[in-house]
């Protein structure tokens, strides 16, 4: 896993290999951030990373100078992993929280502009987590959930989805309901 831009671009991270998560693949991260950095300027933004296993996303946004990201995962060892990563790498703009993200959402009280998730892909979690993150008020007025998913995760009639692109097995499926543009 590497960072692909920003200030620790080309920076390799290597998890222990019995590391228990997927990692979003680089054609795939790269692809998501051109799409969100011709949306925003990345400086000026809050970011909630869901299911964050490794903290290859969160990594990705604070390498390009976002400057608050929270991190939550539930895996112990994997939420350890992400914290001293994120001191290693000196970014002080991650904020690593252990938490079952189903549990964490309805008791959220702050509002990101992304809301970035990845749950395991072989669960059954998609479509409570589309209507947790749908009623919940945790988007700013220009913010968009990302849900990355796989095949077998459809979205296409869900209220709200405005943009779905897909990389090799890949799909980033883009939500917004208090806004007409990201």
């Amino acid at each position: 896993m590497r960072i692909i831009s920003g200030v620790r671009k080309g920076r390799h991270i290597e998890p222990p290999k019995n590391f228990n998560s997927r990692i979003s693949t680089d054609l795939s991260k790269e692809s998501l951030f051109n799409i969100l950095f011709n949306w925003y300027d990345f400086e000026d933004l809050s970011v909630l990373d869901l299911f964050s296993g490794t903290g290859n996303i969160s990594y990705e946004f604070a390498s390009r100078g976002v400057p608050d990201i929270w991190s939550v995962e539930q895996n112990f060892g994997n939420y350890q992993f992400i914290k001293r990563t994120a001191e290693t790498l000196q970014f002080d703009a991650i904020h690593s929280v252990k938490a079952n993200v189903m549990t964490f959402l309805p008791k959220l009280t702050r509002q990101f502009d992304i809301v970035f998730a990845d749950p395991p892909f072989k669960s059954n979690l998609y479509y409570d987590l589309y209507e947790l993150l749908k009623n919940a008020d945790i988007l700013t007025d220009r913010g968009i959930v990302v849900i990355e998913h796989d095949k077998h995760t459809k979205f296409t009639d869900f209220d709200g989805l405005f943009d779905q692109r897909r990389y090799g097995g890949v799909y980033f499926s883009f939500f917004k309901w208090k806004n007409e543009t990201p």
